[in-house]
């Protein structure tokens, strides 16, 4: 008979051959037996999503975080719905517009169609579900499949979507329908229909958005054909844009009307800024004289336990990653080397953006050498190898305990350059400090750092202005943590952008909040 010992190591074996498969979701029938099941939840390494249905999680996870759950979130229901209905479903046309744009967002509950439906909800953990409606699914040629979900294609997700995710979600609305090109994308279905109220809608939609020809093309070619178009606009503002035409990823408009529609809150909620000081040395010496500071707050926000005794030894060079093991090994040792070193760089950077360079595209040009100072002690401890280094992200990433599912490899590559093209162009200091740090960390280009690179982006453009550098104080990680996951999942900015101004604006009082533990 096997020892409890010998069981777990099976278990685990098993577990770990299901990963290996890539598998996100775990069905009762891939651990026939019961007793593994009961060894891997009871240590953690599993947990139940729904009744037979489970996830691989972390057993060093404390109760209530959302991580495991989040982060398979959208490959557990592919797997989950494929299961349960077979082929014959389709995620809903709201669902399937929010996806068309872009918008991964872990939803609070997950809306699809099918005949073998049974009209009730299927309860998910942390407080998530999936709502199944009986009923039967778009004609083959409404549908498309993105990454192996079965949604409404583009065309009949805007056509049927219902008219309150217009209020709910207007920037993917936007985004949708700023990448129809010409009327006659949407007019077969609509004429073949009968859609008449839905032609209105659009034709105010697409007016909406100050793309009047095709407003104008729809209800022309409706009324021609006999119908009664009656033209309204379901948003609730009005908002001419400015955003890419359809060639452009979906994620490139997400950016450019994001930062379209934040900018102005950002304006209002920020203090004057000063202008770049006459005295740069001054600047970059009160900028040395912050460093401990900054760097004791910006590494305890990413959970280093860092002392200011231990930043200072560090960026003396009294640590020896080559003589001292004990040193070497000690990854909070390296992470305050590193912000040393990645400081060092930033100040470079600063101090031409001073002397008159264009703060986004110095940014755009040494903000990969940022990163790698950040993470050179990992690679000369031989932890990281040098090619580790050598750009953006490779794989996807998430970030822990958030709904946010940051952009993957592909969008991450066309998002990245037009963040900068957006900092160059961008005329007021506190907006690029602002979106410059969150939709740094909303795109989430390395695999690791994004948060300190995020933190360096937006004091080097708060720089730009004459604004002070400013340090967000770790006792208040919660409060930056939930704004910037505010921004992200809800697309709201004042929330973080009022917190940022008012450190700000403490500072410019000579009043910091964040400050050395005495």
């Amino acid at each position: 008979m096997a020892t409890p010992k010998e069981k777990f190591a099976e278990a685990l074996v098993t577990l770990k051959e299901l990963q290996e498969k890539g598998s996100a979701g775990i069905h009762t029938d891939e651990i026939p037996s019961r007793s593994q099941r009961e060894i891997l939840l009871k240590n953690g390494f599993i947990k139940e999503v729904s009744k037979g249905w489970y996830i691989s999680s972390n057993p060093s996870e404390v109760p209530g975080d959302t991580t495991s759950w989040y982060s398979c979130y959208w490959d557990f229901c592919t797997k989950f719905i494929r299961h349960k209905y077979e082929g014959n479903w389709c995620l809903s046309a709201d669902q399937s517009l929010v996806l068309h744009a872009g918008n991964w967002t872990v939803p609070t509950q997950l809306h699809l169609r099918s005949p073998k439906a049974n009209n009730s909800p299927i309860s998910f953990p942390h407080n998530t579900s999936l709502f199944n409606y009986r009923a039967e699914i778009p004609a083959k040629e409404l549908m498309t499949t993105i990454n192996n979900l079965q949604v409404y294609n583009l065309q009949a997700a805007l056509i049927y979507s219902t008219e309150g995710i217009y209020r709910s979600k207007p920037l993917d609305c936007r985004i949708t329908l700023a990448s129809i090109s010409d009327a006659s994308e949407l007019l077969p279905i609509l004429l073949d229909n009968g859609h008449s109220t839905i032609s209105g809608r659009l034709s105010g939609a697409f007016r909406n958005i100050g793309r009047d020809r095709i407003a104008d093309q729809i209800i022309d070619t409706m009324r021609q054909a006999g119908y009664d178009i009656r033209e309204y606009d379901p948003f609730q503002e009005k908002l001419q844009i400015a955003i890419s035409p359809r060639e452009r990823s979906p994620f490139v408009n997400r950016i450019r009307l994001m930062w379209q529609q934040m900018s102005e809150i950002i304006i209002k909620d920020f203090p004057k800024a000063p202008g770049v000081p006459a005295d740069q040395e001054a600047y970059i010496k009160i900028v040395d004289e912050v460093y401990l500071t900054d760097a004791y707050h910006s590494l305890s926000i990413e959970r280093y336990k860092v002392t200011p005794e231990l930043i200072a030894k560090v960026s003396s060079g009294e640590w020896d990653k080559d003589s001292s093991q004990q040193d070497r090994k000690q990854k909070d040792a390296m992470a305050a080397r590193g912000y040393f070193q990645a400081f060092q760089e930033v100040k470079k950077t600063l101090e031409k953006i001073l002397q008159g360079e264009n703060a986004g595209l110095q940014a755009d040009k040494d903000h990969q050498k940022w990163y790698r100072e950040l993470f050179d002690p990992s690679v000369q401890a031989g932890i990281l190898k040098a090619s580790d280094l050598a750009g953006y992200r490779s794989h996807q990433v998430y970030i822990s305990s958030s709904k946010h599912v940051p952009l993957s490899v592909e969008a991450m590559r066309d998002a990245m350059p037009e963040l900068f093209e957006l900092l160059q162009k961008e005329q007021h200091p506190a907006v690029r400090a602002v979106l410059g740090h969150y939709i740094f960390v909303f795109i989430h280009p390395y695999m690791d750092g994004n948060g300190r690179i995020g933190r360096f982006l937006m004091n080097t453009m708060l720089a730009s202005g004459g604004y002070p550098w400013t340090v967000i104080p770790v006792e208040k990680r919660d409060e930056y943590m939930k704004s910037l996951e505010t921004a992200s999942v809800t697309g709201d900015i004042s929330v973080f952008s009022k917190f940022i101004a008012y450190l700000v604006a403490e500072n410019m009082k000579g009043k910091p909040v964040a400050h050395l533990p005495s």
